[in-house]
């Protein structure tokens, strides 16, 4: 008999038991004895028999205890970042409290077909990279739940990061500054760079986008000119981009009095960068953040910035997702008046 194509029935009569009993020891121990359980493991694996076909259970079942989290960058990026960890820790916890299981996906990916039969649902957080599976969600039957970004007729997880953006600007800036933004993925570039005139990548539902509008009102309402020549967009938030974009920004000539960051990594860079430049911040500089993560709070001074709860959201869109709900949330954020403006 071939082992590949061995069935439950196959197994179940070569042992000598009910089918039952071969399911209930892959699927079910609590309804064998732990020495009965055992046994038929091991049996099946002497005749080679692998256990019931996992796709066909949950094709059967139309369901699978497993929720996939598309994440908008790739994985490794992602994972490292501290705002999207703590997000994925937000939705472990909540999932591991009701027995299901995470799949992380990256948005990068060419389509969610290879997944969408083996799991429940999906939380998308962030616009995905490839802007092909933000369409393969939205005509999915599978729920979603998306974060950071909307889709047509799927609940979303968001704060108002125009209205943050321009309420922590508001504050910093002065009657007639000079004013630099270091952004946040906001053209199609793989480089920290100035972004000049060149068109704006996916405008209409980037919330880093949405940021730079609120910068640019309080701007306007502070009477400073906006000049996209002190727009620089950075392509990650992390260390090697934000500390190019903090060298170029600090070394410009006239040196802006006040540096908007779409990130407190960013923002952190460019303090570290200030600081060992001997510039007194906020004396000279000032510098906000955006986000709160949790080294914003131990660096001195203590950096003013925008604190959104990742965890709260992470804990939201899973119980969202689990719940079946239909309904939008809008968060609520805190502007945190720290030492650098």
């Amino acid at each position: 008999m071939n082992k590949n194509k061995l069935t439950l029935k196959d197994v179940a009569h070569m042992l000598d038991v009910s089918t039952a009993t071969i399911s209930n020891a892959f699927n079910r121990p609590d309804q064998l004895s732990a020495a009965k359980r055992e046994e038929i493991l091991l049996a099946c694996q002497r005749i080679g028999y692998h256990g019931p076909n996992k796709a066909a259970q949950i094709l059967r079942k139309g369901h699978s205890g497993i929720v996939a989290l598309v994440l908008a960058d790739n994985i490794e990026y992602m994972v490292s970042d501290p705002v999207a960890s703590t997000f994925i820790k937000g939705v472990s916890k909540v999932l591991h409290a009701n027995q299901k299981h995470l799949l992380l996906y990256s948005g990068n990916v060419d389509s969610i077909r290879d997944v969408v039969d083996f799991v429940d649902g999906f939380i998308c957080y962030g616009a995905p990279e490839n802007p092909r599976l933000a369409h393969e969600l939205t005509t999915t039957i599978k729920p979603v739940v998306t974060v950071d970004f909307n889709l047509d007729h799927r609940p979303a997880i968001n704060i108002d990061n125009e209205q943050a953006a321009y309420q922590i600007a508001k504050g910093a800036i002065r009657e007639n500054d000079r004013v630099a933004i270091l952004g946040l993925k906001l053209i199609a570039s793989a480089n920290t760079c100035r972004i000049y005139d060149s068109p704006l990548l996916a405008a209409e539902s980037s919330i880093s986008h949405r940021r730079l509008d609120g910068y640019v009102r309080a701007m306007r309402e502070r009477n400073v000119s906006v000049d996209n020549a002190w727009i620089w967009h950075i392509p990650e938030s992390e260390g090697s981009f934000a500390r190019q974009a903090a060298r170029e920004v600090l070394n410009s000539h006239p040196r802006p009095d006040t540096i908007l960051c779409m990130s407190d990594i960013i923002a952190l860079e460019l303090l570290q960068y200030a600081i060992s430049q001997n510039i007194d911040v906020p004396g000279q500089l000032r510098i906000t953040g955006f986000d709160g993560i949790d080294e914003a709070a131990r660096t001195r001074p203590y950096l003013t910035t925008v604190c959104q709860s990742s965890l709260t959201k992470g804990e939201l869109a899973a119980q969202l997702l689990l719940d079946g709900a239909t309904e939008s949330t809008l968060l609520p954020f805190d502007i945190v008046a720290g030492e650098t403006s």
